[in-house]
């Protein structure tokens, strides 16, 4: 674990190297805040001032921070199998598992998952299967 840095000392390197999206380099990260921890609904900053996650929580933590149960799944799928790749025809039992769940609510010509990370992953590869049903056609 690392040395706790002080807000100064953070917003220093944040400025120093941290590219931040849809920011001014030349002004803005050295006075953003440092967010070094969340509970629930909150975040805190690194000079722990307690603030209402607005922002961020719908997007990727739609069900809060230090939720018990999920925290519980996630520490005994990494110690199982943290990750491995679907290329080469491999899968493993979580992913295998997850991709039969929407099959069970959607019509029955919506029956395959293809799992991407972030949209501008999802974007391409959408781009890719649409160009490869095009060709086939």
């Amino acid at each position: 674990m690392s040395t706790k840095l002080d807000t100064a000392q953070l917003r220093q390197l944040d400025q120093a190297h941290y590219l931040h999206p849809f920011t001014n380099l030349q002004t803005t990260a050295s006075k953003g805040r440092i967010i070094s921890r969340a509970e629930h609904v909150c975040i805190y900053d690194s000079d722990d001032n307690k603030l209402l996650d607005g922002i961020i929580r719908p997007v990727c933590c739609n069900l809060g921070y230090s939720q018990t149960s999920i925290k519980d799944a996630i520490t005994a799928q990494l110690q199982e199998l943290p990750f491995y790749n679907s290329f080469f025809q491999c899968a493993n039992q979580p992913a295998v598992e997850l991709a039969a769940r929407p099959s069970r609510v959607t019509p029955a010509q919506f029956n395959h998952v293809f799992f991407t990370n972030p949209a501008p992953e999802a974007n391409d590869t959408n781009l890719r299967l649409v160009q490869r049903v095009a060709t086939t056609c």
